[in-house]
């Protein structure tokens, strides 16, 4: 073989190898653009119970104005909306998930109010390597123990509320405590997250009860904690659970004789519901409050003029997160599942309810969160009203490190 021959053959071989390294990279790249011509996301979560009002059909309207306001396109496809109601029971909510990735064709699953369902549908996605965002469920573990590569968690956590609520109560007296706890994977995590840091305070539990969810009569479980002497009974529920509870703890004149509520997942929704002649004075934390400024009160009046009511943080929680993930899938130039939940973690959170929040390695997005009061009768000045600001939390007050949430993705 001469030298050219040599010289030829070399370079032959070395474009072969570079052809096939290019084909390859191609290979293993995420495919450009929609799938399968639609971009689909699904709101699951309770329309028809004891979280209806928590979220419920408030939530598919605000994913529904995420989509409009992004355009309703996305990658020259259009963008759609499904929604199914749970009943806040784990295995209808798995079979709908599974129905929607393998019938429909449905690319992520967002909303998810109540605990077990959300860990439930979370577990199924990773199987199904599907992104779901979860706005309503609250524990901890979904970007914890349980966290997934695709799993994320939006509004706010037990983790949350136990530094803005119980943080503040225990700082202003309230050192022993009693739980009326909601008895599944929420009401756990939130006594457990509240519990710690109320210890950490130098506070004390001194005992706690469990009821079933959906419970009609708290008369029992609030004669255990008048019993107990507490100075802050602690209502780890959420929805008409708390609602219900409060009205009759009015009852039995528990705050008359020196004990105080703390609610510990409470919403605009249910202290509508409640009304401030039996809400007053309740101390909450919230992640998204309509007249905190004019970003707020913009999203809050379109959302009042579709809906008849103001969006709580569940539901405003939920247009973030729909306009987030419509993001990362224009900025993937894909809806292939990795790409996007990478490209979720990339970006910024930028609109009216995150204010320059992130996404964690672990799926949790870290925002500031509002403690607030009830205001009385007689403080509020129109409809809606609800609310005095009492602190500003810090994301990185508010939320675990992704380093110690116990993820182990992140370890």
């Amino acid at each position: 073989m001469t030298r050219l021959s040599r010289a030829l053959a070399r370079t032959t071989a070395l474009a072969a190898g570079l052809a096939f390294a290019v084909a390859a990279q191609a290979q293993n790249a995420a495919p450009k653009g929609a799938s399968d011509g639609v971009v689909k996301i699904g709101i699951l979560n309770d329309q028809s119970g004891v979280y209806a009002d928590f979220g419920g059909r408030g939530s598919v309207e605000a994913a529904k104005m995420a989509v409009e306001d992004f355009g309703g396109k996305v990658l020259d496809v259009p963008v759609q909306i499904v929604d199914a109601d749970h009943q806040n029971k784990p295995d209808i909510a798995s079979n709908v998930a599974r129905q929607w990735y393998d019938t429909d064709k449905v690319d992520a699953i967002m909303e998810l109010t109540t605990s077990s369902v959300a860990l439930a549908v979370q577990g199924l996605s990773k199987e199904k390597r599907k992104i779901t965002i979860v706005d309503g469920a609250a524990t901890s573990d979904l970007t914890g123990k349980q966290c997934t590569p695709y799993g994320f968690h939006w509004a706010y956590d037990t983790h949350a509320l136990a530094v803005g609520t119980g943080g503040s109560l225990v700082e202003t007296g309230g050192d022993t405590w009693f739980f009326l706890t909601a008895d599944y994977a929420f009401g756990t995590a939130l006594q457990a997250d509240v519990t710690q840091y109320v210890t950490q305070k130098g506070g004390k539990v001194v005992g706690a009860v469990r009821h079933p969810l959906s419970a009609q009569d708290f008369s029992s479980f609030l004669l255990q904690a008048q019993g107990s002497g507490a100075k802050i009974i602690g209502l780890a529920n959420a929805g008409l659970d708390t609602s219900n509870a409060i009205k009759q703890a009015a009852e039995f004149g528990i705050v008359q004789g020196g004990q105080r509520l703390a609610a510990l997942l409470f919403t605009l929704s249910e202290v509508h519901g409640l009304g401030l002649k039996a809400a007053q004075g309740i101390v909450l934390t919230e992640g998204y409050y309509w007249d905190l400024d004019d970003q707020a009160r913009a999203f809050a009046k379109r959302f009042m003029a579709k809906t008849g009511k103001m969006p709580n943080m569940i539901q405003a929680g939920t247009y973030s997160s729909v306009l987030h993930y419509l993001k990362a899938v224009k900025a993937a130039g894909t809806d292939d599942t990795d790409a996007v939940a990478a490209k979720m973690r990339e970006l910024k959170v930028d609109d009216f309810f995150g204010r320059g929040g992130t996404v964690q390695a672990n799926g949790r997005m870290v925002h500031d969160m509002y403690l607030f009061q009830v205001k009385s009768p007689a403080e509020s000045k129109a409809p809606w009203d609800y609310y005095k600001l009492l602190a500003t939390i810090p994301g990185d007050k508010a939320f675990l490190s992704a380093k110690a949430s116990g993820c182990p993705l992140t370890q």
